[in-house]
């Protein structure tokens, strides 16, 4: 294979690596670095790399079948990639008045170079090396804000649970070595065996390991705590960025991979789906940090995620992707607001947003739009993306679990709605006063807005992911 093929097949990981090798040689040879440059160089660039993903349709493997592309490994790539997009126009103005801006990029770059790794990988090896790339730089990100304890103390909790859960995936994979003789994909496939008792406890140590990476429940306890400490940015990144490639990499495991052992760990993610759904929603409603609300909430919608994996069907595994885009969306909408109050008034507490909506009115208008998606109240695309997921469940006899998600959606009203009761309805005498906002973040608010208000129509985009096989 040419050396042309290679870059081809793997364009967002050359591109990428391009990208931050400019920067240390900027570091490294440029005295004085204007940051309007250093930003816009980078946006550009996150740019063309989602123009040249579009190019042709490389299609293929790499070292040995260890690296795959795909036209559903692109798509995940594309995603992952505008949605880090969406988050640097986000940061763009706290990263100005940063002084690690640059060292800030390095390091995101550097996690999504191992979330790509890990997306095509085709070898539990690959997948590992790509975990590690992107964890490693992932926890420095969450410690970026030095001066602030809690950022230490989230930063050092996420290490230490990131740490734990690689273990237990590390102890998996070499039982599952040891087992089966090979950590290609496709070999582990042919050689897993349902009667072997050390293959069925693999298989349980890397779900315990993907349930981690997820925050899915009882493996969620470090999200709050890192949420919180995090600069806005990085939780934007973790809530969105880093489930996504979790979440893709995690259904290719099942399918591809374990596809012989459905009814074993389906049971499994029934369990972990309900649980996550209910204890999500009922800790989201007694927090009064709204970086800690985002998260149990973003906890919650994992549970609802897991509706669509457990299927195994086309349509399950379409409203997976659908819902997770519609998330994106939500959800980076949801922390831009919250980013945006942060930056100028230093306020993070959702009692601090109360009679917002008498001085920022178009504020508390996108942050009810992107708070009703979350919810799944129509006619925001929240609201058809979790049709799709009920209706892949029902297809698949899931009753009882869509029962308890039923409910659940019930509960998560309240505590959705609250915030907009405090915006809309609640009397402050000194609310938070009519601040400024940079132009970034009104392009990432108005596009997010109109995304969820018009995503739910376009039959297209959901008819064109059911076409995917996704390995099924």
């Amino acid at each position: 294979m040419s050396l042309l093929n290679y870059i081809s097949m793997m364009r967002f990981e050359a591109l990428a690596l391009g990208v931050v090798i400019m920067l240390l040689l900027v570091k490294v040879f440029s005295e004085k670095m204007n940051a309007s440059v250093v930003l816009g160089f980078v946006n550009l660039s996150l740019v063309a790399l989602l123009g040249i993903s579009f190019v042709g349709h490389p299609h293929g493997t790499a070292f040995g079948g260890m690296f795959r592309i795909d036209s559903t490994l692109m798509l995940e790539k594309q995603i992952i990639t505008l949605a880090l997009l969406l988050i640097s126009l986000q940061a763009n103005s706290w990263l100005k008045k940063h002084s690690s801006y640059l060292e800030f990029y390095v390091l995101i770059l550097s996690v999504i170079i191992g979330m790509y790794f890990m997306i095509s990988s085709g070898n539990f090896l690959m997948f590992y090396l790509g975990l590690e790339m992107a964890t490693i730089p992932l926890a420095s990100l969450a410690a970026f804000d030095f001066d602030r304890i809690k950022s230490a103390e989230g930063a050092g909790k996420m290490i230490l649970s990131s740490a734990f859960s690689s273990a237990i995936l590390l102890f998996g994979l070499s039982i599952l070595y040891g087992t089966t003789g090979s950590l290609d994909f496709n070999r582990v496939a042919e050689n897993f065996s349902l009667t072997s008792h050390l293959e069925l406890l693999a298989l349980a140590f890397l779900l315990a390991g993907f349930a981690f990476k997820i925050s899915v429940v009882p493996f969620h306890l470090w999200t709050a705590d890192t949420y919180e400490g995090s600069p806005i940015a990085v939780t934007s990144f973790l809530s969105v960025v880093s489930k996504g490639a979790a979440l893709f990499i995690f259904m290719t495991a099942l399918y591809q991979v374990f596809g012989a052992a459905h009814e074993k760990w389906m049971n499994a993610l029934v369990l972990l789906s309900a649980l996550t759904m209910t204890i999500g929603n009922l800790f989201a409603m007694r927090q009064s940090n709204i970086k800690r609300f985002l998260a149990f909430s973003s906890i919650s919608q994992a549970g609802y995620l897991l509706i669509g994996v457990i299927t195994g069907s086309s349509l399950g595994m379409a409203s997976v992707f659908y819902f997770m885009i519609i998330y994106i969306f939500s959800n980076i909408g949801a922390f831009t607001v919250v980013s945006v109050v942060s930056e100028n008034t230093g306020k993070e507490n959702i009692d601090d947003y109360k009679g917002l909506y008498k001085t920022n009115p178009m504020l508390s208008l996108a942050l009810m739009v992107f708070l009703f998606s979350l919810a799944g109240i129509p006619p925001t695309a929240g609201f058809f993306g979790k049709l799709f997921l009920m209706t892949s469940g029902a297809s698949a006899g899931l009753i009882a679990l869509l029962i308890i998600a039923s409910l659940n959606m019930v509960i998560s009203l309240y505590y959705y709605l609250r915030i907009v009761k405090a915006m809309f309805v609640d009397k402050n005498e000194s609310p938070l006063e009519d601040f400024a906002k940079d132009n970034y973040s009104k392009f990432v608010l108005i596009f997010c807005v109109i995304v969820i208000l018009t995503l739910g129509f376009c039959n297209y985009i959901f008819g064109y992911l059911q076409s995917l096989s996704f390995g099924l």
